[in-house]
């Protein structure tokens, strides 16, 4: 059997998390992919990333331009998020798949732009989600969605990190047009993904929010309430004023608890399970992780993705998973600004928080520039 082609990749963003995190992921994936250009509007940070980049690839300062010479096969997008959803369509029309960084897009509309555009092109669009694909979190998915720890019942889900006013001096951060939210959005939508995943589809989120340190458009914290369908309920906290920084989460089930304590990425060293009392010391013994320890990182979501595109099938991390995270974020802001219980799949067209995760809210909005 001969083996798949590799893939042509090009990349879009040439700044640090494309340096950081894509091109580690590309060349620990140099078997099944080949980065043939770059696309920056910065010449000067283009030409260096080329130079790093230790390979003769293409150098573009206008996307459309590298889409119409090159033709790749997938898009690895790392720009700032105000231009995901444009470059994530132009590369679908281009029959390109891609890989955006989160947040895909800044709302529920645009999203429904880019599934649109998917449907019409047949490729696929997947956001970063890395902490889904370490097997530290496929190993504990599988033992919660399979009930061998018991039913979910109660969970945590903690991001509280810590961002200084240098932070936000980026143009881009802290405002809605260009990053699209505070740390819901920027920071904690990490961890309430991967307890998504975890624990399947919501049901209801209640809300609160807040700008207590920062000078910014959005917050700097917010806490929610949430209710899952299975019955389970969670406290989920977005933070970037926690000196203490870590990011957790805490699964208790009727027969153990699950937790995973990192920061910026896990293990398989950096999630523990205690069993319940009740619980046989054989039968605990069993959820031990797996022996082999893949990371959290860009190079596991990459494999998967392009296992997926070999097969022809959508990859996780795209369509309706990914919608319903950007779903999660839109109604927890709802629920926040509103004071207002909102449930799953009550955000449609002509919901203002549809169109915008302040959804026009006066005190969240931003102010009309003259």
């Amino acid at each position: 059997m001969s083996l798949p082609a590799r893939r042509r990749v090009a990349v879009v963003g040439t700044g640090a998390i494309v340096s950081g995190g894509h091109l580690p992921a590309l060349r620990a994936h140099a078997d099944r992919t080949e980065l043939v250009a770059a696309v920056d509007v910065d010449q000067v940070r283009l030409d260096a990333f080329r130079a790093s980049a230790g390979e003769r690839i293409a150098g573009f300062t206008s996307m459309s331009a590298m889409l119409d010479a090159v033709r790749p096969d997938l898009v690895l997008i790392g720009t700032p998020p105000s231009l995901h959803r444009e470059q994530t369509v132009a590369a679908l029309k281009a029959g390109a798949w891609v890989l955006c960084e989160k947040p895909l897009c800044l709302s529920l509309a645009e999203y429904d732009d880019i599934a649109a555009a998917e449907e019409a092109s047949g490729a696929y669009a997947s956001v970063i989600f890395q902490h889904r694909y370490g097997s530290g979190a496929a190993h504990a998915r599988a033992l919660i969605r399979g009930g061998e720890l018991g039913a979910p019942l109660v969970a945590h889900c903690q991001t509280t990190w810590h961002r200084d006013a240098a932070y936000y001096s980026v143009p881009w951060r802290g405002r809605w047009a260009t990053e699209g939210g505070g740390p819901t959005m920027g920071h904690g939508i990490h961890q309430f993904d991967l307890l998504l995943h975890l624990l399947g589809e919501w049901e209801e989120i209640r809300a609160m929010a807040a700008r207590l340190v920062h000078d910014t458009e959005s917050e700097d914290v917010s806490t929610a309430l949430v209710r899952f369908r299975g019955g389970a309920l969670a406290t989920v906290v977005n933070s970037v004023l926690s000196p203490d920084e870590v990011s957790r989460i805490r699964v208790d089930c009727a027969d153990a608890t699950v937790e995973l304590t990192h920061l910026y990425g896990h293990s398989n060293d950096d999630w523990s399970y205690t069993p319940a009392r009740h619980v046989s010391a054989e039968r605990a013994e069993a959820w031990r992780t797996p022996v082999a320890d893949v990371p959290s990182s860009h190079t596991a979501q990459l494999e998967v993705l392009l296992d997926a595109y070999d097969a022809g099938v959508r990859p996780p991390g795209s369509g309706a998973e990914a919608r319903s995270t950007l779903e999660f974020a839109a109604a927890l802001y709802k629920a926040a600004f509103t004071g207002a219980p909102v449930r799953a799949g009550g955000i449609g067209p002509g919901d203002p928080f549809y169109a915008a995760m302040h959804g026009g809210h006066p005190d969240w909005a931003p102010e009309e520039r003259a």
